[in-house]
């Protein structure tokens, strides 16, 4: 479970039973949604070194670099997440071709894909 306690600061502090995340409305850390396209980002990093650990060789010096699009109801939409990885000069292309496969089924991309199946709900406790 994830829980907060909302109060007239422009921070949000996110507790779940082994960590907390800060998040601010004000630009003085992440706000949620900057958070979910870091998540996205950092996904990516996982399923590059699970793959890496895979195939034997070292991830380090890997590159991953995450942009959003947004969609036409403006800014709050998303649209288009293109992630571009570049790779050191001692990855084959079979490699890079595993690792960037790796990333296209990241766990955090595969809910967005199949988000319509998710039922949220919103009730007073």
């Amino acid at each position: 479970m994830y829980s907060t306690i909302v109060d007239n600061t422009p921070l949000i502090k996110v507790s779940s039973a082994k960590h907390e995340a800060s998040y601010a409305v004000n630009g003085s850390l992440m706000n949620p949604l900057e958070a979910f396209y870091a998540s996205l980002a950092a996904c990516a990093a996982v399923y590059a070194k699970k793959a890496c650990k895979e195939l034997g060789v070292p991830a380090a010096g890997i590159e991953i670099a995450c942009k959003p699009f947004a969609g036409p109801s403006g800014p709050l939409s998303l649209a288009k997440f293109k992630t571009d990885v570049r790779f050191p000069e001692h990855f084959t292309a079979e490699q890079k071709e595993k690792i960037l496969d790796s990333i296209a089924h990241c766990a955090v991309k595969d809910i967005v894909v199949n988000g319509p199946a998710i039922d949220f709900q919103v009730a007073e406790a």
